[in-house]
């Protein structure tokens, strides 16, 4: 413990990580850069990727079983970044260890298996929190302070989406199929926008959803991350959507409308949302060609009565490390009952009535 701590009285925490992908390494970065953590063990499949981050941040603990580690590590946290379906089990065998939890975007495949994590955060008295990384953005942290100073009054009306040119991943692996997954490009990246629009929104209660969702790139090995034409394994048929809108009706008469999609007849990846209040109106853009990408905030309103455009200061973008970082600081505060996770539940409920209403072609009630 360094002098520091001992002022703070502050124990440094013992880290590990479950599932070495992207967003795994991630989560290995972060801990390994916290001065107050130390990372003691990863867990992988992949014997490489256990060698290679275990010998970069000299992690001790390696283990090929998720299980021994949570058992035998001794542990105060943990992250999970492992195909959704595997999310529940895993966070809920960590929760009953006593251990905190960390565990990446989409919550889970199901309303259910997300309900389930938070009975068992509330049994053990431990935090579950989820890794939206893209909500510590610099531009949504600015618009946030913007929606919060009174700027745009109330807001009635939200429109949010990312749509990818051609990015569906891992064609015929865990990610287009329905009971690894849970659904495809509304699950994956459509996930994102809905946080972040409910965030900047003041988190309201999505009360409803109206949905449809398209499969026609997918199904044909169109639209594969990083080729032109995919081919799809034997056996293994896309079973997701590749394109998704809602139309979402929110408490007290608000509508936020959301589309997503893998893969798209658009001209470059464009993500957005636009807030539209009673006094001003405000919108984050970002995407374009990797050889022109853009970026933008701006803010719409009027000053003494004549029109006029804001333009806040952006800070630098947080992701995975800031969210690693807000996930210690509700560790630390002991305050563990106020982070159970029900917040990421309530985005899982969302997404289980857009999936319902696409497959009743009628309005499906969210569960609040």
């Amino acid at each position: 413990m360094t002098a520091a701590e001992q002022g703070s009285g502050q124990r440094r925490l013992r880290a590990g990580v479950i599932g070495l992908g992207w967003a795994g390494q991630q989560h290995v970065a972060a801990y390994a850069a916290d001065p107050t953590v130390d990372l003691v063990a990863l867990s992988a499949m992949e014997e490489h990727l256990l060698t290679r981050f275990g010998d970069e941040h000299d992690v001790p603990g390696r283990y090929r079983d998720w299980k021994q580690m949570i058992a035998e590590a001794d542990l105060d946290v943990v992250s999970i970044a492992t195909p959704t379906f595997l999310h529940a089990p895993m966070a809920t065998a960590a929760l009953e260890a006593g251990l905190h939890v960390l565990t990446e975007k989409p919550m889970a495949e199901t309303a259910e298996a997300a309900e389930s994590m938070v009975a068992a955060a509330d049994r053990a008295g431990r935090v579950l929190d989820v890794a939206f990384n893209h909500r510590q953005r610099g531009d949504v942290t600015a618009l946030r302070q913007v929606v919060e100073s009174g700027v745009l009054g109330k807001i009635y009306y939200a429109k949010t989406g990312w749509l990818r040119r051609q990015g569906i991943p891992g064609m015929g692996t865990w990610f287009t199929k329905t009971a690894s997954s849970g659904g495809g490009a509304m699950m994956d990246i459509g996930v994102h926008m809905l946080d972040m629009a409910l965030h900047l929104m003041g988190e309201p209660e999505v009360t409803a959803a109206s949905a449809s969702t398209h499969a026609e790139f997918g199904p044909l090995g169109r639209g594969g991350s990083g080729f032109g034409v995919s081919q799809v394994e034997e056996g293994t048929p896309f079973e997701v959507e590749d394109l998704a809108t809602a139309f979402l009706r929110i408490d007290g008469g608000g509508t936020l409308l959301l589309e997503t999609s893998w893969a798209q007849w658009i001209p470059y990846d464009q993500c957005y949302v636009t807030l539209y209040g009673a006094d001003g109106g405000a919108s984050i853009e970002w995407g374009g060609p990797p050889s022109d990408p853009y970026q933008r905030l701006n803010v719409w309103t009027e000053v003494a009565g004549m029109p006029a455009e804001l333009q806040p200061v952006v800070g630098e973008d947080g992701r995975h490390a800031r969210a690693v970082a807000n996930f210690l600081q509700k560790v630390r505060s002991e305050d563990w009952a106020a982070h159970d996770g029900s917040l990421a539940l309530r985005r899982a409920r969302v997404l289980d009535a857009c999936y319902a209403s696409a497959r009743t072609g009628a309005e499906v009630t969210v569960e609040n």
